[in-house]
C-alpha cells in the first residue's frame, strides 16, 4: 500500500512495510525542498505514484507529513498515520536514506532568521506615495514583492493596514456632524479597499493572500477567525487583516498589536514615513535624533509619536517588540522581515535615553 504527499508541486510517495522508499518529485527542474535548515533537490519518480492510495497530505516548513482529510476508516490512512511521526522525527538524521533525497554540490544553507512569524503594519498615509492619489500601485506592487521574496524563504507574515490615505476620522469628528464612532466605522471600511488592493498586488505576482476582516463581509473577505488565520499562515499564505479592531475608539496600530498577540507573531514591523522613532519631532526640531533601541516604558511616558499608548501597553504585555523603519526606502521591508537592524527597535531592554526616574508613571512625563 502507498501513500502520496502533494503540495505545491511536490510529491512524497511512502510504501508502507521495513523497505520503506519515499521519493520526492516536483514538476520544476530547478524547484527545491526546503527542510532542516538545507536546500535539496528532489529525486524524480515516476507519475504513476503521483496519485496512489487517494489520499493528499501537506508538506510545509514546520512539518515533513501531516496528515490532511485521511479518512481513518480505510488501511491508507492508517498507514499513512502510523508513518507520519516516523518521517518527521527520522527526516534530519536519516534523510538520504528514508527520502531517496540527493544533496547536489551547489546546495546551500537557509538563511537564518530571526523571526518565524511576523505582524506587518503598513499605515494608510504610507499606501499613498507621494500623496498625488488615494493609493499607489507602486508602493502596494513594492510591498508585495518584498514579502513575496521573504514568505518563498519560509517567514510567516501577516498584515494590518490603515485607512488614513482614504479617510481619517478624527479630522472629521466635529466639523462635519459625524460622531466618532461612526467616522470610525467609515475609516474601517477605507482599511477594507486598502486590504483589498494590497491582496491584488500580492496575488498578480503568485502571493496567495487571503483578506480576513474583523466584521463580516462575505462578499469580499474572509470572516476573521484566529484560528483559520493561523491556518492560513502555516500553509504558506499572506494574511491581510482589514477593519481594525471592528469596534470604534480603537486605532489600526491597537488592531496590529491585538491581532499579534492573537496569532503568536514574534514582532510587530511598524512601516511609516519616517525612519525611526525620534527623541523630538523633526519636523520641527532639524537637530532631531534618530533612536535605534527605545523601550516601552519610554515611549509610553515621553508620549513618542510612534504608537499609541494602547497598542504599546498590549505588546508589552505580551513581550512583542516593535520595529519602526521608513517604508519608501527601497528594500527595507525585507530587510525588517528578516531580522536586520533597521529604524528603530522597541521593547523591555530598550535604552533610556530620557532618564525616567524608574518611579515615573506611563502618561506623567518627568
Amino acid at each position: 500500500m502507498a501513500a502520496s504527499c502533494l503540495c505545491s508541486g511536490l510529491v512524497l510517495s511512502a510504501a508502507a512495510g521495513p523497505h520503506r522508499d519515499v521519493s520526492i518529485r516536483s514538476s520544476r527542474d530547478a524547484q527545491v525542498l526546503r527542510r532542516g535548515g538545507q536546500f535539496f533537490k528532489p529525486v524524480c519518480s515516476s507519475s504513476s505514484e503521483l496519485f496512489g492510495a487517494g489520499m493528499v497530505s501537506e508538506l510545509s516548513c514546520s512539518r515533513l507529513v501531516k496528515p490532511i482529510g485521511v479518512r481513518s476508516r480505510t488501511s491508507s490512512g492508517r498507514i499513512l498515520g502510523a508513518l507520519a511521526p516516523e518521517l518527521d522525527s527520522r527526516l534530519l538524521a536519516e534523510a538520504p536514506s528514508i527520502l531517496g533525497i540527493v544533496r547536489g554540490a551547489e546546495s546551500k544553507a537557509l538563511p537564518s532568521f530571526k523571526w518565524r512569524r511576523v505582524l506587518l503594519k503598513v499605515s494608510g498615509e504610507a499606501l499613498a506615495g507621494d500623496g498625488s492619489g488615494n493609493i499607489d500601485p507602486k508602493v502596494t506592487m513594492s510591498i508585495a514583492r518584498e514579502v513575496a521574496a521573504i514568505t518563498r524563504l519560509g517567514v510567516e507574515v501577516a498584515i494590518v493596514v490603515g485607512g488614513g490615505n482614504f479617510f481619517r476620522g478624527a479630522s472629521w469628528v466635529g466639523s462635519s456632524g459625524l460622531d466618532r464612532a461612526s467616522a470610525d466605522h467609515i475609516g474601517m471600511m477605507a482599511t477594507v479597499m486598502n486590504a483589498i488592493f494590497l491582496q491584488a498586488s500580492m496575488e498578480s505576482i503568485g502571493v496567495p493572500t487571503r483578506v480576513m476582516t474583523a466584521f463580516r463581509m462575505a462578499e469580499v473577505a474572509e470572516p476573521y477567525i484566529r484560528r483559520r488565520a493561523v491556518r492560513h499562515l502555516e500553509k504558506g499564505r499572506v494574511v491581510i487583516f482589514g477593519a481594525g479592531t471592528g469596534n470604534p475608539f480603537f486605532t489600526t496600530d491597537t488592531a496590529a498589536a491585538l491581532r499579534a498577540a492573537e496569532i503568536n507573531a514574534e514582532v510587530v514591523l511598524k512601516a511609516t514615513n519616517v525612519d525611526g522613532v525620534y527623541d523630538s519631532d523633526p519636523r520641527k526640531n532639524p537637530n532631531a535624533m534618530l533612536l535605534d533601541h527605545v523601550s516601552y516604558r519610554e515611549v509610553a511616558i515621553q508620549g513618542l509619536s510612534v504608537m499609541d499608548i494602547t497598542a504599546i501597553t498590549l505588546c508589552q504585555e505580551n513581550c512583542i517588540p516593535v520595529v519602526v523603519f521608513n517604508l519608501n526606502e527601497a528594500g527595507n521591508i525585507s530587510k525588517a522581515l528578516s531580522g536586520e537592524r533597521i529604524g528603530t527597535l522597541i521593547d523591555n531592554e530598550g535604552v533610556d535615553h530620557f532618564k525616567i526616574p524608574k518611579t515615573a508613571e506611563v502618561g506623567k512625563p518627568s
